[in-house]
């Protein structure tokens, strides 16, 4: 997969967090088939780098965590020296820590926003650096989009520093997009609801947990990793051009419910 010729971003360099797998790898796929030239990041070397080789000549792989200043910074630079410049970053790695309130640890809160959020202002900043050099010089334009979660509106009790960390990420989103807005840069979200990754797979093993998640979707089934792509390209693309700031939920409808709904065995 080398870039498609005349692909909505044909031409641009992308970078993605947290590629190695699932939402990340789905996103990186998608930018190849359009034509981007992609740098991928990510702590898991093995599959970052299999990721990579498969997306083939046009896709590199940089080991990043993305949670090191100076690891965000290498990353950036890793790309303009592989490709010449910078044109779109995702922000979309992100952990997850399950604890009951009383129980959590200040390390597994400092860990979960670490990456979540801290993570996103490290990686936007490098970018939107290289970024605000490039519109200076050739007036080339630049998006950013950052991997929220309807958890930034909805709480989930046992996943706090997950719910803190992505609620950041919407005024990080708001904050970095009216700061660069004049240097040629749009910053965007993308909030997922229930998506089948690998970590859902093994939760909707257990039918009690399978009808209790369908129960809150209106659209009656978990979205996929290429549906969450397919808008992260939307707002990585000319097509978004007149939207900063904006967060998009893909949620099947799940923030606007205000009760549950019958669920049909099977789906």
């Amino acid at each position: 997969m080398d870039g498609a010729s005349g692909g909505r971003l044909e031409g641009k360099v992308a970078i993605v967090t947290g590629a190695a797998q699932g939402i990340g790898l789905a996103i990186a796929e998608r930018f190849a088939a359009e034509g981007a030239r992609l740098v991928l990041a990510d702590v898991a070397l093995e599959k970052g780098r299999a990721a990579a080789e498969r997306l083939g000549r046009g896709a590199a792989f940089i080991p990043c965590d993305v949670g090191d200043g100076a690891a965000a910074t290498a990353l950036v630079a890793g790309a303009v020296a592989r490709f010449g410049r910078v044109d779109v970053a995702v922000c979309n790695a992100g952990i997850i820590h399950t604890a009951g309130f009383l129980d959590l640890a200040e390390a597994d809160f400092d860990r979960v926003l670490r990456v979540n959020l801290k993570g996103p202002f490290l990686v936007g900043q490098a970018a939107a650096r290289q970024m605000a050099r490039q519109f200076a010089a050739d007036g080339s334009r630049g998006s950013i989009v950052n991997m929220s979660s309807v958890n930034a509106r909805l709480a989930i009790p046992d996943a706090v520093p997950y719910a803190v960390s992505k609620a950041g990420l919407t005024q990080l989103t708001n904050v970095m997009a009216i700061a660069l807005a004049d240097k040629g840069i749009r910053v965007n979200a993308v909030g997922p609801g229930s998506i089948m990754t690998d970590m859902l797979k093994v939760v909707m093993h257990d039918d009690a947990t399978r009808r209790r998640i369908l129960s809150r979707t209106p659209l009656g089934r978990c979205g996929t990793a290429d549906e969450i792509a397919a808008v992260v390209l939307f707002l990585a693309s000319e097509e978004s051009s007149y939207v900063t700031g904006q967060t998009i939920y893909a949620d099947g409808g799940r923030l606007g419910l205000n009760y549950t709904v019958p669920v049909v065995d099977g789906a």
